[in-house]
């Protein structure tokens, strides 16, 4: 992408707000006909002055008059400037958000939320200063320039011809250092998203880092990352120094130049002193605007790379998305069948082949086979975290794909082995499930789950913050609150995936009686470890290498003496856990 479209593209995320903007653009016309106007009144004046100065108050007049509006209209910008970008900057951070959250896994897989997190809030700051500074300036010194030069040339085509020069230098120097220093300035963009994603490993594995005292070893990688960077930037700082040089050194000689050719035009008779006079004025304005000019292209050099990751995820596309007339999926009897079902999240290396089953509405379904079986791909493509590649997935006879993401997952309620706890009170991370639930659902769902007690002995109850992914609770009662909130979802399709599997006996069994609950008048599926789980199935799936081997009843599949039977024999479900006493 272009400089001059990655800048379009910037100004295209005002349009929402078009008639200010034009109104703004319009008023910075207004300022650049001032900055037109007072070298020409100060020739002017110094020409009145030279001869019978009759006319010299009127000129001033002029010229104060001229000067106050200009900073009127200067003052209103700025203004309305200020306000324009600080709504466009909240309105950019709600429109990275919305997309980025919606995207699939597979895009979150691919981007460290440290990394997502930088390219937000850079890109975004970026765009707040770019917004500012085109209503501010930018568009006053393009307009300047663009009206400068051709009266310049209408004035005295010899001088005009000295501040062409000028302009041909400055385009030269920016051109030649932004072609030699761009893929540097790539790279060190690149070094700081890797510093981004170090630091948010680490903070987000904090308990990991400490008990391996690995604080010293994670703090010299993250030194060396600076430094690197540090590398990478000092070039392309000096080329830049360097620019600055020769855009001074082009702009001192253009004055001097003006002075030394005025001079020898007015001993000639071809100009007058206060024409003289204008034309520096110009050429000093000429020089502040490219000065400003220059300013406006290294900053945008140095934001393009972030602007340019900013945009590459707006443009993203999710695979996941509503196709064109989606039905709108209402509440379901809850039968599920998955006919022919592949999926593979390497093509080569499919998850799943040829997968097909029925779920009748309120039974259960238990998934077994060995780690990396397919048994949680499988469920995934029921809420349509993937499609499949082959083969489709209804509930109540509708495709899955069909039907709006909204209302599907509206339908589907899912308890994970991690929980998923926001940096939030308890009852915001319970209110997920349903935000509009009263405090009567609240406390019945709170109590079905077996969570009442420990809620209670918190220091503010269901005001208690639960820290970041839920460390400050136990797994325990962790899973009990994601219990609680998809009981308040109340969803007519429930997925336990592995929600009991790292938990103690105890907990394990306090935690299951809220399950049993929980699945009551619902299709439930469940990845089973445990034995009275798989036992009390009305369908137990068998799943080896993401292929179905087995599919029947507890005692059938015991019978048949296959995969089941041995995973059974060697102990690959946990025995019932007893019942706690207390």
């Amino acid at each position: 992408m272009s400089f001059l479209r990655l800048y379009l593209r910037v100004i295209g995320l005002l349009a929402p707000e078009r008639k200010l903007a034009i109104t703004l653009a319009l008023a910075n016309l207004a300022l650049a006909g001032v900055f037109f106007l007072e070298p020409v009144l100060f020739g002017k004046v110094v020409d009145a002055l030279a001869g019978n100065g009759g006319a010299a108050p009127r000129l001033i007049a002029l010229w104060a008059g001229v000067g106050f509006a200009g900073v009127l209209a200067n003052v209103w910008v700025s203004l309305h400037a200020d306000r324009l970008a600080h709504r466009r900057r909240l309105a950019a951070i709600a429109l990275f958000f919305e997309h980025a959250a919606s995207m699939p896994l597979s895009f979150h897989g691919e981007y460290h939320t440290g990394r997502l997190s930088r390219i937000m809030n850079v890109g975004v700051s970026n765009l707040f200063n770019l917004w500012l500074s085109f209503f501010r300036e930018h568009l006053a010194t393009l307009l300047s320039i663009i009206v400068m030069v051709p009266v310049a040339l209408w004035l005295n085509w010899k001088l005009a011809l000295l501040m062409i020069a000028l302009l041909v230098c400055f385009s030269v120097f920016n051109a030649i250092a932004v072609q030699r220093t761009h893929k540097a300035q790539g790279e060190v963009e690149e070094l700081h998203h890797e510093i981004a994603t170090r630091a948010g490993d680490v903070f987000g594995n904090v308990t990991v880092v400490q008990s391996f005292t690995r604080l010293a070893a994670e703090s010299r990688a993250l030194r060396e990352l600076m430094s690197r960077t540090l590398n990478a930037q000092y070039p392309v700082l000096r080329g830049w120094a360097i620019l600055s040089v020769l855009n001074r050194a082009a702009s001192t000689l253009t004055i001097v130049a003006i002075f030394a050719v005025g001079a020898a035009l007015h001993a000639r008779g071809e100009i007058s002193v206060g024409g003289i006079v204008s034309f520096v004025g110009f050429s000093m304005l000429l020089i502040g605007r490219l000065e400003q000019f220059a300013t406006f292209l290294s900053n945008l050099f140095f934001q393009s790379q972030s602007l340019r990751d900013f945009f590459t995820v707006l443009d993203r596309t999710s695979e996941i998305a509503d196709k064109p007339g989606a039905m709108v999926l209402p509440r379901v009897r809850g039968e599920v069948v998955f006919d022919h079902v592949s999926f593979g999240y390497d093509p080569v290396q499919p998850a799943l082949h040829d997968l097909s089953f029925r779920a009748a509405p309120g039974s259960t379904i238990a998934l077994v086979g060995p780690t990396g079986a397919g048994k949680s791909t499988a469920l995934s493509l029921l809420y349509r975290a993937y499609d499949p590649s082959a083969g489709r997935v209804t509930i109540d006879g509708h495709d899955v794909r069909d039907v709006t993401l909204e209302s599907l997952r509206q339908n589907i309620g899912v308890v994970f082995q991690d929980a998923g706890m926001f940096y939030r009170s308890i009852l915001d991370n319970l209110r997920v499930g349903n935000p509009a639930a009263d405090d009567a659902a609240i406390a019945s769902a709170v109590a079905a789950a077996e969570a009442a007690t420990f809620i209670a002995r918190k220091p503010e109850g269901l005001e208690t913050m639960v820290a970041e992914r839920g460390r400050s609770l136990s797994g325990g009662e962790r899973q009990r609150l994601a219990i609680a909130r998809a009981m308040l979802k109340d969803a007519p399709i429930l997925i336990l995936d592995e929600a009991t599997s790292a938990l103690d006996n105890a907990t394990e069994a306090r935690i299951q009686r809220a399950l049993d609950r929980l699945t009551i008048d619902r299709t439930t599926f469940v990845i089973a470890h445990r034995l009275s789980t798989v036992r009390d199935a009305d369908l137990i799936l068998v799943l080896d290498q993401g292929r179905l081997v087995e599919q029947g009843r507890f005692h059938e599949l015991l019978a048949r003496g296959g995969l089941f039977a041995r995973l059974a024999e060697e102990g690959k479900f946990v025995a019932d856990a007893q019942a706690p006493t207390a």
